[in-house]
């Protein structure tokens, strides 16, 4: 088979011009994350929100997950009336807690039959029916959140890291240092003083510890083709070869050794 890893966007919270916030997509199936922009996101690039079979939680800030509610109510009353189409979300105890309760607050009463008919998952390692196999790890950001990172792979050996939303921390570098592409979220420009997220200092430090392929997410960078003034006037940042600065729509597929990367059209 395949396989695909989409970005259907790379922005970070503040939504930078031309960015949707950070997701990704598995095979077209299965989300990393449900941002405030998931439907808008799965719909810009035709996937049918029934047909999404997983979501995986990185964390509960409100980037990465105020989408779930809604990607409930789409398949609730549009793509999924009869309930038919199975939801598996992986994530701890304390995600499917948060979840539940945004989702109350959302929509008061009117999602307790679909969050009754969702399969949550709370393993640190599982399977999934076509193949996927999960690890999560602990990573670097605010411990209220609980943030984690997850490897991927396949029984054919297609394999990738998801960082999360995570400064620079050993179990990351790790995982990295195990697979065939590192999908990175960056987060901040180098002059902001925080360390729970990558920089561009850390990109540049972890690309000589990886070899393989790094794909560059949740961006502070407008997309190049904006016509907007900047929101924030960055130097450009120059990458090794094998580490790309993402945008909305690119893809990486397997070929049955290694991901290439494939460029948005748009």
């Amino acid at each position: 088979m395949a396989h695909s890893v989409r970005m259907l966007g790379t922005g970070n919270a503040f939504l930078p011009h031309g960015r949707l916030h950070s997701l990704a997509i598995v095979d077209d199936v299965h989300l990393i994350d449900a941002p405030p922009t998931v439907l808008a996101a799965v719909r810009r690039e035709g996937i049918g929100v029934a047909s999404i079979r997983t979501v995986f939680i990185t964390h509960v800030h409100g980037d990465h997950v105020f989408g779930f509610p809604f990607l409930l109510l789409e398949r609730k009353y549009i793509s999924d009336r009869e309930g038919q189409q199975p939801l598996t979300v992986v994530t701890t105890p304390f995600g499917e807690e948060r979840l539940r309760h945004l989702c109350q607050l959302a929509f008061p009463g009117s999602l307790d039959d679909a969050l009754n008919r969702v399969e949550w998952r709370h393993d640190d390692v599982g399977s999934l029916d076509d193949g996927w196999s999960w690890e999560r790890f602990r990573v670097h950001h605010e411990d209220a959140v609980e943030p984690f990172g997850y490897r991927f792979e396949h029984q054919n050996g297609a394999n990738f890291v998801h960082s999360g939303d995570s400064g620079p921390c050993e179990n990351l570098t790790q995982a990295m240092k195990r697979s065939a592409l590192s999908i990175l979220e960056m987060g901040f420009p180098d002059w902001v003083p925080s360390t729970h997220h990558h920089k561009p200092k850390d990109v540049e430090q972890a690309a000589k510890e990886i070899s393989s392929p790094i794909g560059i997410t949740h961006t502070f960078i407008d997309a190049p083709s904006s016509p907007y003034p900047a929101l924030l006037e960055v130097e450009p940042m120059s990458h090794p070869q094998h580490v790309v600065h993402l945008m909305d729509g690119d893809e990486w597929k397997w070929s049955g050794h290694a991901w290439t990367h494939h460029p948005t059209l748009c």
